[in-house]
């Protein structure tokens, strides 16, 4: 659970449109570090830190995986976004290691979905491929490497087993 104060880093945080749910946690006393490798979408980021008046947040444009996260992190977030790193595993393990003592590295992301609709695969790639998504992303599986670096690990998925969210603690 997010506290009052606390720093949080969201990997791939696009336009920043985590940042105000996070900013309500977190309050004035926080920081938010948004991670992105595309200065497109931390242009958009930052017009909205902007229009916000948020002065508790940094961005800085690296991939996920060139990133050094800092000591004692409150929360570690990112959505739609792990699965496009190659070095996925090297990621959850540096920014576990960031955490502060039970707190938690979050992930929402893609996943095949199992049973019938595996075959449906090719179609739903098509459809989402602008956003850099190929079958080759399929056999990555960042909720693995949560359940290998952090402890009191949940997974949950929705939308018919395409998406999935998946959480670790630090050890306390």
């Amino acid at each position: 659970m997010l506290r009052s104060g606390d720093t949080v880093v969201e990997i791939g945080c696009g336009t920043g449109l985590n940042f105000a749910l996070i900013q309500e946690k977190i309050g004035p006393e926080g920081r938010i570090i948004g991670v992105d490798l595309s200065p497109e979408m931390l242009a958009q980021a930052a017009g909205r830190v902007q229009r916000m008046g948020w002065t508790n947040v940094e961005l800085v444009q690296a991939a996920a995986a060139d990133y050094s996260f800092p000591r004692n992190v409150g929360g570690i977030l990112s959505t739609f976004a792990l699965t496009l790193e190659p070095e996925f595993d090297a990621v959850i393990e540096r920014g576990a290691q960031a955490l502060a003592p039970g707190r938690r590295w979050v992930v929402l992301d893609l996943r095949l979905p199992k049973g019938w609709l595996r075959h449906l695969a090719p179609l739903f790639v098509f459809l989402v491929r602008p956003f850099a998504v190929s079958l080759e992303l399929t056999k990555r599986h960042p909720w693995e490497s949560i359940g290998r670096h952090l402890g009191d690990t949940t997974y949950e998925e929705g939308y018919f087993g395409m998406v999935y969210i998946a959480s670790g603690s630090a050890p306390t």
